[in-house]
């Protein structure tokens, strides 16, 4: 376990790091250096090939309730936006990391909270977990690409309740809408997270990027072209050393080398 910044907690378990947000008085709530911290961390996955699942997660009653209003609720024009562009970045980084990730969304998931944790593949929250994105309350708009990430999720429409309305949802909302992958008990949430993260991990690293990336490219792309990419990538993998091994293990009928860490 390390302490590399007093809010943010990074341990290993086996091939996958879990980043847990410890600010309970402020509920999960960014601060400008946590923004940092947890941005210098997220780069670092990029070249750490023994992690092979990323888990975000917070404490207590917060995730992450948004950002710390009092910080930068006195700051100019220029201040506010240059966190807002520093958090793009760390948001845009976590959601382009080869590792399949998951958001273990244990309390409050407000603003960028909420942001952060559609920037991972896989939501997991559990039943005292609240999303929203209440901007408009304050006269604001989300500025972290939650509204863009979640209308290509779910559609325009809802969305655009969400963010006019500022509304708060709660867990059985999120799963009907497929938010959240799956809805469990607060105290069942970290061993779900972890089992989870850990199936990912035993997944060919190269078949599991080349899967995040051209899901997420596809969404941008018309159909043919993303069809054609598909099948690019897919001619790619077939000569690495993971699918002959994939395929050869499939035609003895023994678990492959690859499903073990």
């Amino acid at each position: 376990m390390t302490d590399v910044h007093p809010n943010l907690i990074v341990r290993d378990e086996g091939a996958v790091r879990i980043l847990r947000i410890e600010r309970e008085d402020k509920l999960g709530a960014f601060s400008g250096s946590l923004i940092a911290a947890l941005g210098n961390e997220i780069a670092a996955l990029r070249d750490a090939p023994a992690v092979r699942a990323v888990i975000l997660t917070g404490t207590g009653k917060g995730f992450v309730a948004g950002a710390d209003i009092g910080e930068y609720g006195t700051s100019s024009r220029a201040e506010f936006e240059a966190y807002q562009r520093r958090s793009r970045v760390v948001f845009d980084a976590l959601s382009a990391l080869p590792q399949p990730t998951v958001a273990a969304v244990n309390g409050y998931a407000f603003g960028g909270g909420f942001e952060i944790a559609l920037c991972c593949d896989v939501i997991l929250c559990a039943e005292t977990a609240r999303f929203g994105l209440p901007e408009i309350k304050l006269g604001l708009i989300p500025g972290g690409g939650g509204p863009q990430r979640l209308a290509r999720q779910v559609g325009p429409r809802w969305t655009k309740e969400l963010v006019l309305t500022g509304r708060t949802v709660y867990p059985d909302e999120a799963l009907a809408r497929g938010v959240v992958a799956k809805v469990v008990a607060a105290d069942h949430l970290p061993a779900a997270a972890l089992e989870l993260a850990t199936t990912l991990a035993l997944l060919p690293a190269e078949a599991a990027r080349a899967a995040k990336q051209r899901i997420d490219e596809g969404a941008e792309q018309d159909l043919e072209t993303a069809l054609a990419e598909d099948q690019s990538a897919l001619g790619r993998l077939f000569d690495t050393p993971d699918a002959r091994e994939g395929i050869d293990a499939f035609i003895q009928k023994r678990p492959p080398a690859f499903g073990r860490l």
